[in-house]
């Protein structure tokens, strides 16, 4: 028998609709209110400046080694303002900007990267995971969950982020390939920017994008431009809408890059050249956005100033308040708690032993 062709849709598309240069196309700008495209320039840019303040506490030696967000707030804010309260989230460990739009707090931020688990707690009642910092396991948090949302009939969605080393991970094929079978509501947040630490994107695969995987699975994929919040929003508004509706999964490729070190305990120089990121330094899309939203008329130099002093405010109390509750959080003790609902006998014999330690200690200070 011959060879023959078999029918299978094959093709991702790429989405831009703002470009580094200002210049938008207007068939494809989405219809955001002008309090939403407010929210989301200020959430930006809280997030930069939080990320900078972050960097220099890290530097001090105030936090430890943390995961630099700079250059990417539009990938993670475009698509997380596309969800609504009850949906849910999964981050990975560079969704700041996005984990404070769902309501984190910076202190909760802060006691993280200064070492207090108290900072990793989750909120009970709400929908956003903590943050998962194995490489591709947020897939399998999101597959889980939208898979429990479809069995419970509800209509939520659930969003899981992961970077473009996270695609070549056996946790993201096998999550990918159980939300295609099962047509769960998910929604796969792919922030490609183009390095997985020192591995440069071409060099991890083969593929001519990150979207096209999805197609193996079953799903639709898509590449944008992630460091066009505009794209990104509308591509995220269409997956979720899919997604809410039974349509099944979506990949969202979000073309970004990623400005500063890998974590705090990365020297990018060693394996990257400046020239680099210079190029990308021109895409911010931070400055971006600022320009759309002043030619729009719904934003000034004065205006933005005036935010710029607010934000630093916030920033400052948020500090203060965090460190206050460091001085409170004297108990080491308590990292024994949450693990198990019935402690086992090991830990449970470990725990004793540590406090005869701390007692002995107690007891030898105050000798």
């Amino acid at each position: 028998m011959p060879r023959s062709k078999i029918d299978i849709p094959c093709h991702v598309e790429h989405l831009s609709i703002l470009d580094e240069t200002g210049r938008l196309d207007k068939g494809l700008e989405p219809e955001i209110p002008e309090e939403l495209l407010l929210k989301l320039h200020r959430a930006m840019l809280l997030g930069r400046r939080f990320d900078e303040r972050l960097l220099s506490l890290q530097r001090q030696g105030r936090v430890g080694t943390f995961a630099p967000i700079t250059g990417q707030e539009a990938s993670q804010l475009g698509a997380v303002a596309a969800l609504r309260p009850s949906d849910w989230m999964a981050p990975s460990f560079r969704e700041m900007a996005a984990e404070l739009w769902r309501g984190r707090s910076m202190e909760s931020v802060i006691l993280s990267y200064a070492g207090y688990n108290e900072g990793g707690r989750a909120d009970e009642k709400g929908t956003t995971l903590p943050v998962s910092i194995p490489v591709g396991s947020q897939v399998l948090h999101a597959v889980g969950i939208a898979w429990a949302i479809k069995y419970r009939q509800k209509d939520d969605v659930a969003m899981g982020f992961l970077g473009d080393g996270g695609t070549s991970e056996g946790d993201f094929h096998e999550g990918m390939n159980f939300a295609g079978v099962f047509q769960v509501p998910a929604v796969f947040v792919c922030q490609n920017n183009q390095w997985a630490i020192s591995i440069p994107r071409s060099k991890q695969t083969r593929s001519e994008t990150l979207a096209q995987k999805a197609l193996a699975y079953g799903m639709p994929g898509i590449q944008v431009d992630g460091n066009d919040v505009l794209a990104v929003y509308a591509a995220a508004t269409e997956a979720v809408e899919r997604a809410r509706s039974g349509g099944g999964p979506t990949m969202i490729e979000c073309v970004t890059y990623r400005m500063m070190m890998h974590t705090t305990a990365d020297d990018p120089k060693r394996y990257r050249k400046d020239e680099e990121v210079e190029a990308w330094k021109k895409r911010d899309p931070l400055i971006r956005f600022q320009k759309y939203l002043a030619d729009k008329g719904v934003l000034s130099k004065e205006k933005t100033d005036s935010l710029e002093a607010e934000i630093q405010k916030e920033i400052q109390a948020a500090l203060e308040r965090s460190e206050e509750q460091m001085k409170a959080l004297v108990d080491p003790l308590v990292m024994f708690e949450h693990a198990y609902a019935e402690m086992p006998t090991y830990l449970t014999e470990q725990m004793q032993e540590f406090k005869k330690e701390l007692a002995a200690a107690k007891e030898e200070n105050h000798g």
